[in-house]
């Protein structure tokens, strides 16, 4: 199995600085390359430019260039030109699909911060200084580069990647043949239902909460915007205040981000040690957080009626706050790991279905946490009556697959 680790590096201030460069000029061939099939297409000739073709350039940009863009790993710059092509192939493929094209976009300094090394040795050597007790990292250009090691990398190094989160510097391995490791049998099946008041309850009872990270820094991100918006949106260069009010507010985003990634590792982690098999609805997050559709007011033209959007924006701060589908993730790959079974079943009316009588209705429930079936009389609590119906979804379909 195939597994990522992520690594906090610490460069000195001249690595930091060569750093940067590498960035930089890795975003300026990002770009050179995008306008050069702008204009092809643009031409009366319609020529098509594929990754061959600049691909093959690339020998001259750096002999031209020596300073910038020879400095740099020569199959890191290639990894820079395949990753235009899989935009432009992922725009033909929404094209083809009839959807939202999204037409690949030049990237600028502050949205550019990935370069990947395709090949452990080739432009970068991880554990560069074995015989040295603290782990280097060694990136052409830059030199060895001190990597805070806080768990040990397992299988064999395929890819190194290097990204900027703010201020911090990371190195991300994609690690082939992991060995998997798995747990001992519990013989426990467990079905959760995700929430936002509770961040899930298990069909046993047991309510998690939710920690809700963003609302507990809400007003000082709230603060840190208000004062970045005094600044001029669109600004060829930005002022010392301009840039720290963005760092500032990008830095409160980063320690959400950092809090919401660690609880949802430690709350799989549980799950995982404890259950064979996990059953969880399968949730269509970025559907349920749209903005609700305006509803024009026949009476008044260009008046529009209430449409609740206030309530569900709301609603979609504390879906996106709680975080789902990330979550979904860590646990699908915690349990492939751990081999353990994770089941995504039908998520429809699992909170109004009766689990004793099995009577759907939307009476049943009654409040958004009390459910009272109106047949049998059934009360319990809302959420875990869609975690019982979960697993009852569950052994359906293991029952179909044994």
């Amino acid at each position: 199995m195939m597994r990522a680790y992520k690594f906090l590096i610490r460069p000195t201030v001249r690595q930091e600085q060569a750093l940067g460069e590498m960035l930089r000029d890795h975003c300026s061939l990002y770009n050179g390359a995008l306008q050069e099939r702008r204009d092809a297409f643009r031409h009366a000739s319609k020529t098509t430019i594929r990754y061959g073709d600049q691909s093959a350039q690339l020998k001259e940009i750096r002999a031209f260039d020596p300073e910038r863009q020879g400095r740099w790993s020569f199959s890191s710059q290639q990894a820079t030109l395949r990753r235009l092509d899989k935009a432009f192939a992922a725009f033909f493929r929404r094209v083809k699909a009839s959807g939202k094209p999204g037409y690949p976009r030049f990237k600028g300094a502050g949205h550019f911060d990935t370069v990947q090394f395709p090949k452990d040795g080739d432009g970068c050597r991880w554990d560069s200084t074995p015989h040295d007790s603290q782990t280097r990292v060694r990136l052409q250009g830059v030199g060895h580069v001190r990597v805070h090691q806080h768990r040990p990398v397992k299988g064999r190094v395929k890819t190194i990647s290097v990204k900027r989160e703010g201020r911090r510097w990371y190195v991300i391995l994609a690690c082939d043949e992991v060995p998997a490791e798995p747990l001992p049998a519990t013989g426990s099946i467990v079905g959760i239902d995700m929430g936002t008041v509770h961040f899930f309850t298990d069909s046993n009872g047991e309510h998690i909460e939710n920690p809700r990270f963003l609302q507990t820094v809400a007003q000082e991100l709230a603060a840190a915007q208000r004062h970045l918006d005094t600044f001029p949106k669109r600004t060829r260069r930005r002022t010392k205040k301009h840039r720290a009010a963005a760092r500032k507010v990008a830095k409160i985003h980063a320690k959400i981000r950092r809090q919401r990634l660690d609880h949802h590792h430690k709350a799989a982690n549980e799950l995982i040690r404890a259950h064979d098999v996990i059953a969880h609805e399968r949730l269509n997050t970025a559907g349920m957080s749209k903005a609700p559709v305006p509803k024009p007011d026949p009476d008044n033209d260009g008046a529009f009626l209430p449409n609740g959007a206030a309530a569900k924006a709301g609603l979609n701060r504390s879906i996106l706050d709680a975080g789902w589908g990330l979550f979904f993730g860590i646990l699908a790959d915690k349990a492939e790991s751990a081999g353990r079974r994770v089941i995504p079943v039908d998520a429809r009316n699992t909170s109004r279905e009766c689990p004793e009588c099995g009577h759907t209705s939307v009476e049943n429930r009654t409040t958004q946490a009390k459910f009272q079936c109106t047949v049998c009389g059934f009360t319990a609590h809302a959420d875990h009556v869609g975690a019982l119906n979960v697993l009852d979804r569950a052994g359906l379909v293991l029952c179909g697959a044994a």
